[in-house]
This record gives structure tokens, sequence and C-alpha cells, in this order.
């Protein structure tokens, strides 16, 4: 009879345990999936920013979504496309809402409540004017009494007195791609400011690249980055790492190949 109940009693015993074990099963696989499933919000904004976010397409394409969605991958996050209008972006970073988004540092309104990468790219602000004009640059003296077409809320600081002194006239659009056609096709303009790989890649696609001469000098160079919150410093200090490598095996320069 003593057995019966000792044997009774380790099987109460036995079951007791195997109870309190499978929830605490349960919650170490559920973080260990929660692990795996980090994610990256990345923002490409509604219209991208060809070639370095595209977005006309099924899938988000160009030079910033290809790098992040490399290194991201590597470090055990899968990438979501958000697109945030320009005029929430910041605040929605800082709320959490998104994770990262494209940025020069120098185009930042408040760059010091953000955490920047190292760059990714450089974006070089240079001149398009018609084929075989007389156009040339080598200092904003050489745009006295001249038009630029620029893109409608953008700042060009070294050209900015010149702008407001009215020496250069600055003509406001609202695309890119417009930029040219009215370069191309007004008689008042003089040359078109852009970068240099968005405007190389709008001429490619619109079939007017030889229509164009491209200055060799510019009139800024920024680092094109990921934009983060100021907590992201694991991240950061990661991606770095990941984009310096890619650099160096040649993995980055295979991907700009592909936009230029």
């Amino acid at each position: 009879m003593q057995n019966r109940v000792s044997c009774l009693t380790s099987a109460i015993l036995g079951i007791l345990l195997v109870g309190l074990t499978v929830p605490s099963f349960s919650v170490s696989a559920s973080e260990e999936v929660s692990g795996e499933e980090r994610v990256f919000r990345f923002n490409i904004s509604p219209n991208g920013y060809p070639p370095y976010l595209i977005v006309d397409q099924n899938q988000p394409s160009g030079i910033m979504w290809d790098v992040v969605s490399v290194v991201a991958k590597r470090l055990g996050y899968r990438v979501i496309a958000e697109r945030i209008p320009r005029k929430r972006v910041d605040q929605m970073l800082l709320e959490g809402y998104i994770d990262g988004t494209p940025r020069a540092r120098e185009w930042a309104d408040n760059p010091e409540q953000f955490l920047f990468t190292d760059p990714v790219v450089d974006i070089e602000e240079v001149f398009f004017a018609p084929a075989q004009s007389d156009f040339s640059y080598e200092s904003p003296d050489d745009l006295v009494s001249k038009t630029i077409v620029t893109h409608l809320g953008y700042r060009y600081p070294l050209l900015e007195p010149y702008f407001e002194e009215g020496r250069v006239r600055r003509f406001d659009v609202s695309r890119d791609k417009d930029m040219f056609t009215f370069v191309l096709h007004g008689d008042r303009f003089d040359a078109a400011v852009a970068d240099r790989l968005v405007g190389k890649w709008i001429l490619r696609n619109e079939g007017l690249r030889q229509h164009f001469d491209i200055t060799s000098k510019g009139i800024s160079n920024y680092g094109f980055r990921l934009m983060l919150r100021k907590d992201w410093h694991s991240f950061a200090n990661q991606f770095n790492a990941e984009l310096a490598e890619m650099r160096e095996n040649g993995e980055l320069d295979a991907i700009l190949a592909n936009y230029r």
C-alpha cells in the first residue's frame, strides 16, 4: 500500500513538473521567434528619389534600398518599406513609427536629434546645360545674369546670396524630370542644378543624354546616409561595419553600376 501511495505521489509530482515547464518553454520559444523576426521600417517616400530609391515598381529598388536590404538581411532584419511624406518623416522617426530614412546630415532640420550612419554614396550637385551651349561653371560668379532651374523647396547655400541679391535668377519646379524639360525647351533658362546621378538617371531613361552637357565641377558634395533614432547605436555600428566590407570587396560598386 505504501509503495502504491509513493508511486501515485511521484506520478502527481511528475505531472505538476511537466505543467510548470511547458509555459516556460513556450515563452522562450516566443522570444526566439521574435528575435528572428526583427524588422527595419525604412522610409522610401511616396515618390522615391531615383536612382537612390525607386518606387514605381512592384518591388522597391534603387541604390539605398539595395544596400539597406543586403545589410539588414545580414544583421537579421526584414526590411519593410514605408512611404512617408517628407514633412512627417522626422516626427514619425522620433516617435518610432519608422526606424530609418535616407538623409544627408546637411539636409536635416535638427540633425542633433538623430543618429547618422557613414555615407552610403555621395550626393553631388552639378549643372546640366544644353549641349553645345557656352555654359561653363567654375565659381558662382560664372552664373551672374543667368537663370538656373532649381528644385522647389531646395536650398543651395553657396548660391543663396546670389539669389537673394538678384544677381542670379532661380526658376523653381516641383519635379526633377521637369527641370530638364524647361532647360531644353525654354529660351530663358541657362542650366539646371541637380544631383549628378539623379540627372544622369533621368536623361538616360528619357533618351536625352546626348542633349545635355554636365559640368565637372559642382556646388556641393554631401554624404547620403541613414538617419536613425539615437537609441539605434548598435544597429548603426553594425551597419557601418557591413558597409565598409561591401565597399572593400566591391559589392557597393556593383550596386552603383546598376544605376549609372
